[in-house]
């Protein structure tokens, strides 16, 4: 007879200990947040002020305010709303070894994702941001977690993050996933419950990466708990399972991989690896059962399934909300998270994040004065709900009035503070599986490309199809390229791809692990754009006001392209 996993009771205990007490600081401080906002700016700034970032922008003049209005005022006349490369020229003199330049201090490691350049952001993690407040967000968000299921950490935890070390700066400073560190740091008793090391992240080759992880996941049955940010990474892994189920009962009945892992992982991996041929029968089992074995077959016990569930998510939800037994298990969203900034969870079963005025410093701009050069910045008591801002983060890792390019939707309240959800990337900035890819760079990409074959484009236009996790390009050539153009289609939308991957690291990550597909091109009727316009027109658009990005994801404007196309009757 089969029996649910055990209540953990050493590890909810402690859990619970630790989490409570970061729930109680959160409820504290959700009860009084412009307060909580200026106790956490003031912290900020005190510690760096004598900073070369702190000195050359008054944080101590700024300090001598005697109000929270009168902080936050002193704080906006000093510092201008940021983007990254604001920051670049301080960040890179940290990497060559310098302290107190944006933070007291060093960095203990820098986490890097796409910036609009081509050139990653890395983003400076401080000892007070990784140990005083990602880990106690940490604490707080398994909290959550047992309050919801007690079983969720009864059995094995499948937590899939980024790699803990993807390399080191000039002055030796580690680079890589904060999440990824975490992991590799958590308790003994609850890290002997991973499915896997850390270091299985480090395998290169996708396929091989995720064989092996649902490899040594599959072969326990007790699996509780699951966790990962994109739910585009579900539908891979299950994809994995659906193609090789009895390649990997044969390698659990054995105890050892028939895929190829690097040497230097090898071992380690191969270590949780356990040879169990009675469970090895049960996926054979399964298979003849059912054509297509689901989680809710080899994963019974599964209590938590956690993932991003606002903004594109829903695209690849649809993929697998079949194939779990939510009677059993609880689908979570994430959290709101980002590689700058942790900047809440849900502390229910909702999409809703909850903020965390004690850790960041948070200001919005309401979504319709995004393009108005004199913007009104709110604080967190002001927001209101069903409005859409864009968010600014001031952290302790160096980042001052930064534009996180994100617009988050209110939703409730959590006693008097605010609760969001991500909706999307401002207008110039895509994601399907979190690559951010910036216009920006898009046109850089086309332009070199064009250049390289010595074609004219005087129009081209990008969108991210979300049903089919693909870019589509749409190029309008010249009158002389277009022939060429026409035999060269294929081969300029692989030549962009490519050209993209330099650009964005996160978007050449996400074709390499192929939760993106490569891109299509289509060839556009002559005068295409002008077309374009007179549909919109049409359609109530404004002349005066007709505007638009050159990369996108739209797909009434994206419908629209469709009718232009070369081959297609523009009177159909």
């Amino acid at each position: 007879m089969k029996h649910k996993p055990f209540i953990p009771l050493i590890i909810n205990i402690g859990i619970f200990v630790l989490g409570f007490l970061r729930h109680v600081r959160l409820r504290k401080a959700s009860r009084f947040p412009n307060f909580s906002a200026y106790k956490t700016l003031q912290r900020i700034l005190r510690h760096n002020q004598y900073t070369e970032y702190g000195k050359a922008h008054h944080f101590s003049e700024i300090l001598q305010a005697t109000t929270p209005e009168q902080l936050f005022i002193r704080y906006q006349r000093a510092i201008s709303p940021n983007d990254y490369e604001r920051f670049r020229p301080y960040v890179e003199r940290q990497k060559n070894g310098e302290k107190d330049v944006l933070i007291t201090g060093r960095p203990i490691m820098y986490a890097t994702t796409s910036g609009t350049t081509g050139k990653p952001k890395w983003i400076p993690i401080s000892r007070t941001y990784l140990y005083n407040l990602y880990h106690r967000m940490s604490e707080h968000w398994l909290y959550i977690f047992i309050r919801q299921r007690p079983r969720a950490f009864g059995g094995h935890i499948l937590q899939i993050v980024g790699k803990d070390v993807e390399g080191y700066a000039p002055d030796g400073t580690l680079y890589g996933s904060v999440s990824g560190v975490l992991v590799r740091e958590i308790p003994h008793i609850l890290r002997r419950r991973y499915t896997a090391p850390a270091s299985v992240m480090n395998i290169e080759d996708p396929q091989t990466r995720n064989y092996v992880i649902m490899c040594l996941a599959i072969q326990w049955e007790d699996l509780t708990f699951w966790a990962t940010a994109n739910p585009s990474t579900i539908v891979e892994l299950l994809h994995t399972v659906d193609e090789h189920l009895e390649q990997m009962a044969d390698d659990i009945e054995k105890g050892k991989f028939s895929v190829d892992i690097e040497p230097q992982y090898k071992l380690e991996i191969g270590s949780y690896l356990h040879a169990n041929p009675k469970r090895a029968e049960q996926l054979r089992l399964l298979r003849q059962r059912y054509a297509t074995p689901s989680p809710k077959q080899y994963f019974p016990y599964l209590q938590v399934l956690s993932t991003w569930k606002c903004g594109n998510a829903k695209v690849y939800i649809d993929k697998f909300m079949d194939r779990f037994d939510w009677r059993q298990t609880r689908y979570t969203e994430l959290g709101y998270i980002a590689t700058e900034c942790r900047f809440g969870h849900p502390v229910d079963a909702s999409r809703e994040s909850v903020l965390f005025p004690q850790y960041h410093y948070y200001e919005f701009v309401d979504e319709q004065e995004l393009d108005m050069p004199n913007k009104h910045f709110l604080q967190i008591s002001e927001l209101e709900r069903g409005h859409r801002y864009c968010v600014y983060i001031t952290t302790s890792c160096g980042l001052y009035r930064y534009n996180m390019n994100d617009i988050v939707e209110v939703g409730g309240r959590y006693i008097n503070a605010p609760t969001v959800h991500f909706v999307s990337k401002v207008n110039g900035i895509v994601s399907l599986t979190g690559e951010k890819l910036y216009e920006a760079q898009f046109i850089r990409a086309v332009h070199r490309v064009a250049e390289m074959h010595s074609l004219s484009l005087p129009f081209f236009v990008g969108f991210a199809n979300a049903e089919e996790s693909m870019y589509e390009f749409y190029l309008e050539p010249g009158k002389n390229s277009r022939d060429r153009a026409e035999r060269l289609l294929p081969q300029l939308a692989e030549e962009i791809d490519q050209a993209m991957q330099q650009l964005n690291i996160e978007y050449e990550s996400k074709r390499h692990s192929m939760r993106l597909k490569a891109p299509v091109a289509h060839l556009l009727q002559p005068n295409a754009y002008s077309r374009f316009k007179e549909l919109c027109l049409k359609d109530g658009f404004r002349d005066g006001q007709f505007k638009f990005n050159l990369l996108m994801q739209d797909s009434y404007r994206q419908g629209l392209f469709n009718k232009l196309l070369q081959t297609d009757n523009l009177n159909q």
